[in-house]
C-alpha cells in the first residue's frame, strides 16, 4: 500500500485511524468501544511506524539516520513518561480522566496538519509493489534475519521490563498496584537519558560500530560493556528484594536498552536501500514481540511461582542481542 499512495499519505492515514480510536471510547466508554479503540489504536500505531520511518529517509543524510530515529524514541519515552501526568491533569483538572482522549487526538491533529504543511519530496520506487510473500522472502538474507529477530527480542525486552517492573515492586516490596507504577516511570526516565545519549553518539559514528560498542568492549575507553552491566543488572534481579536496589537496576536496564531499536532499524534499511518500505514493514511486524514475550513470562511465573520467571524470559532475549552483535561483523564490514 505505501509504494502504492507514498509514505507521506501513510503517516496521515495512521494519524486519522489513531484519532478515531481516541475518541470512541470518549464519546461511548464500554468494553466494546475500549476494545474497539485498542484495535484502531494498535493498527494507527504499527501504519505510522511503518511509514514514518522510511518517511524519515527522505529527510536526514543518510549518516545521520540511525542518530534521528533515536532521537524519535527520545520523544518516545518522554511522551510515555507524561501520560499518567496528562491523566492526573485530565481528572484533577477537567474533572473526568476520560478526557485524556480529547486531549490525546488532538496532539494527533496538531502533527498531522504540521507534517501536511511540510514539503518532503519522497524518492521514487524503481520496483513495483511487493507482495507480502516478497517482502517476508528479504529473510533469506541472513542478515536480515538477524536484525528482524533483534526487533523481536528488543522489543520484548522493552514491553517485559515495562510489564515486570510493577510487579515485582508488588510480589517482594508489598507495593499497592497504584503505587507500583514507579518502577514504570524510572525505566522510561532511564531509557529517556540513553536514547538522548545515543543519539549524540550516532551522529560521530557508524549504528552498527556504536551496536558492537554497546554490547562488547571497543577499546580502553570503555572497559565495562553496558549491555553485559545491564545482562549483570538482569540477574542481579533475580536476587534483590530491597526497593531501592530494584529501582536502580531497572533503571540500569532501561538505560542500556535505550538505542538498540533504532540501530537495529537503521541497519536493516540500510542493508537493503531498495528495498526500503518492505524492510519497514518487515521489521516493525517484530514488534509482536511486544505480545508473543510476555505470555512466555506469565508461564515461566506461573511454572516458577515468582516473577523470577518473568526476568529469566527477558534475559534469554538481551542473551540473543548479545549474539546477534557478533553475528553483525559480516554486515559491519560491508
Amino acid at each position: 500500500v505505501m509504494n502504492r499512495i507514498g509514505r507521506k499519505k501513510m503517516v496521515q492515514a495512521s494519524n486519522l485511524v489513531t484519532v478515531a480510536g481516541m475518541l470512541i471510547p470518549f464519546i461511548d466508554y464500554n468494553l466494546v468501544t475500549c476494545m474497539a479503540a485498542f484495535a484502531l489504536l494498535g493498527i494507527g500505531n504499527t501504519l505510522l511506524q511503518v511509514s514514518l520511518n522510511p518517511l524519515l529517509t527522505n529527510v536526514v543524510r543518510p549518516e545521520t539516520l540511525t542518530s534521528s530515529l533515536t532521537a524519535g524514541q527520545v520523544v518516545k519515552a518522554v511522551s510515555s513518561f507524561c501520560g499518567p501526568f496528562i491523566a492526573a491533569f485530565a481528572a484533577g483538572e477537567l474533572g473526568d480522566w476520560q478526557y485524556l482522549f480529547p486531549i490525546y487526538a488532538a496532539i494527533t491533529l496538531l502533527s498531522a496538519l504540521w507534517l501536511l504543511c511540510t514539503p518532503i519530496r519522497e524518492s521514487r520506487e524503481t520496483q513495483p509493489a511487493s507482495s507480502v510473500g516478497a517482502a517476508f522472502s528479504l529473510l533469506k538474507d541472513r542478515t536480515v534475519l538477524i536484525l528482524f529477530l533483534g526487533i523481536v527480542f528488543v522489543v520484548g525486552v522493552d514491553v517485559g521490563m515495562n510489564t515486570v517492573a510493577p510487579k515485582l515492586l508488588i510480589e517482594r516490596s508489598g507495593y499497592a498496584v497504584e503505587q507500583a507504577g514507579i518502577g514504570s516511570s524510572v525505566y522510561f526516565v532511564c531509557r529517556t537519558v540513553g536514547a538522548l545519549l545515543g543519539s549524540l553518539l550516532l551522529v560521530r559514528m557508524s549504528d552498527v560500530r556504536y551496536f558492537r560498542i554497546h554490547i562488547f568492549a571497543a577499546g580502553r575507553s570503555m572497559p565495562l560493556p553496558i549491555f553485559f552491566a545491564a545482562i549483570a543488572a538482569m540477574i542481579a534481579l533475580w536476587f534483590t528484594h530491597a526497593t531501592a536496589g530494584m529501582l536502580v537496576l531497572v533503571g540500569l536496564i532501561g538505560f542500556a536498552c535505550s538505542s538498540i531499536f533504532s540501530v537495529i532499524y537503521s541497519a536493516a534499511l540500510k542493508s537493503h536501500p531498495d528495498k526500503a518500505n518492505e524492510i519497514s514493514g518487515l521489521m516493525i511486524t517484530g514488534v509482536c514481540g511486544g505480545a508473543v514475550i510476555p505470555p512466555l513470562m506469565g508461564f515461566t511465573t506461573d511454572l516458577l511461582g515468582s516473577q523470577t520467571g518473568s526476568l529469566l524470559v527477558i534475559s534469554a532475549c538481551m542473551l540473543y542481542l548479545a549474539g546477534s552483535a557478533l553475528a553483525l561483523r559480516r554486515f559491519a564490514a560491508k
